[in-house]
């Protein structure tokens, strides 16, 4: 199961090819050379981030579960006031 800061880098390094793609796709047109299948790619791509943007977003979420106080801060073991 990939971490949250694997997951992270894995949306940095997509993101950037997707750049790349995107430059690509408008050389071609440029070009006047059928971009038809750079843009399927270039969904599929995004497609893929989009996936992994919503499992990081799953993940801190789960990282996040757990009792709070009120202020939001974790408790961390039996509060002093209850211990016997």
């Amino acid at each position: 199961m990939p971490t949250l800061e694997y997951i992270r880098s894995e949306i940095e390094h997509m993101r950037r090819q997707i750049g790349r793609q995107q430059k690509e796709i408008l050389t071609l047109q440029r070009a006047g050379i059928p971009t038809t299948s750079a843009e399927a790619l270039l969904e599929r791509m995004q497609t893929k981030v989009d996936g992994l943007v919503e499992e990081r977003d799953r993940k801190k979420g789960e990282a996040k579960l757990g009792k709070t106080y009120a202020s939001g801060k974790r408790i961390n073991g039996t509060p002093a006031h209850r211990r016997a």
